[in-house]
């Protein structure tokens, strides 16, 4: 006769557990309260932290550096394979082809950026420039040196900025298109007098003469909310108009002086300068008094807004027109530190005084198309 009673399983050695013990086997690992921990080590963890990034970046930097003189290596050998021994274009496909087979977990050797690599030795024939310039930026950068840009000199401007600002490529291709060496450091200001040297020749920097807000269209507005609403509406492409560095705080900031209101325009804070920038706009010509307004928001915002650690404000005055000799004397009347600058909706150069009267006015043009175009027409 068969019994139902169950035989009871016993389980192994290793699966028992005691009952109310914790079964430490398998744990997510939890940090430690920070109450707990001694009191220096906040900072340590912070300076270890601060080593590895710096170690980290010096790693890419090296590495960036290292594969930009390969490629150079690589195509200066080209260069003089090419026209010493009189080597054809053949020659960059059957590389291509052989360095791949060879080095198949590496992507640069398309015949391509092997033609990339010719033209970067051709464009920078000193090793040493290489090696203490475009060596620090990566490939993408050097393509888009080569490509947008002619001359050697304007590269090596634009490599020199771009590693110092750390702009991406496309902020470089941004850069090229709107020229800005010809604008950068150009803004008239008064920075030599008002700031320590330390600080004057990098604000000075900062500022560009004219800046460009070609996104709001051709026409200009003609008031300054106009103005301002455009600027706010495209604040993006603002903030990459007025370079690295700047952050937007606020618009219209309300400052009570003397139990009286007064609005900023716009507010940045620059956290490379370490400081607020008060920003005021004219869609006018600049007239003396404007910067002694400015002045005015710029110490107002040194008072109520200013951490103990912030440097003193800088001034920016935008407006659509200036005379220099009007804007350089009315900035030696102030002690404040203010940089005067156009805006423009489109960036234009002037003509060679050779060239000017010799080519016809937009008038002229648009009448010929006219004529062309009622000719189709009929």
């Amino acid at each position: 006769m068969s019994s139902n009673k169950k035989t009871p399983i016993v389980p192994e050695k290793n699966d028992r557990k005691q009952r109310g013990r914790v079964d430490r086997s398998v744990m997510f690992p939890v940090a430690p309260p920070k109450v707990e921990l001694p009191a220096e080590y906040n900072q340590w963890v912070t300076d270890l932290k601060k080593r590895i990034h710096s170690e980290r970046l010096r790693v890419v930097l090296a590495s960036n550096a290292a594969m930009a003189l390969l490629y150079w290596e690589i195509g200066q050998s080209i260069l003089e394979k090419q026209q010493a021994q009189g080597w054809g274009k053949k020659i960059i496909d059957r590389l291509s082809f052989d360095l791949q087979e060879q080095f198949p977990e590496m992507k640069g050797f398309s015949p391509r950026n092997l033609k990339y690599m010719r033209a970067f030795a051709a464009a920078w024939s000193n090793r040493e420039i290489v090696q203490r310039s475009v060596a620090q930026l990566s490939w993408r950068h050097n393509i888009t040196l080569l490509e947008k840009l002619k001359t050697q000199e304007e590269r090596l401007w634009y490599a020199m900025k771009a590693y110092e600002f750390g702009w991406s490529y496309n902020i470089l291709a941004i850069q090229i298109e709107v020229k800005a060496h010809l604008r950068l450091g150009k803004a008239q200001n008064n920075f030599l007098t008002t700031l320590p040297p330390a600080d004057s020749d990098y604000a000075a920097q900062v500022f560009k003469d004219p800046y460009l807000f070609d996104f709001l269209g051709t026409d200009a507005p003609r008031r300054e909310k106009e103005l301002e609403q455009g600027l706010i509406d495209h604040v993006q492409k603002f903030l990459l108009e007025l370079g690295q560095g700047f952050a937007f705080v606020g618009r219209q900031v309300h400052l009570e002086l003397g139990d009286q209101d007064f609005y900023a325009d716009l507010l940045f804070y620059h956290l490379k300068l370490r400081c607020y920038i008060v920003v005021e706009l004219k869609a006018r010509a600049f007239e003396p008094g404007d910067n002694t307004k400015l002045g005015m928001y710029m110490h107002a915002v040194d008072k109520l807004l200013c951490h103990p650690n912030d440097k003193p404000s800088l001034g920016l005055l935008l407006v659509k027109e200036k005379n220099r000799v009007l804007v350089e004397y009315a900035l030696r009347g102030t002690n404040r530190p203010i940089s005067v600058a156009q805006w423009e909706t489109q960036l234009t150069q002037s003509l060679p005084d050779n060239l000017k009267g010799s080519l016809p006015s937009i008038e002229e043009i648009e009448a010929e198309l006219s004529s062309d175009f009622s000719d189709v027409t009929e």
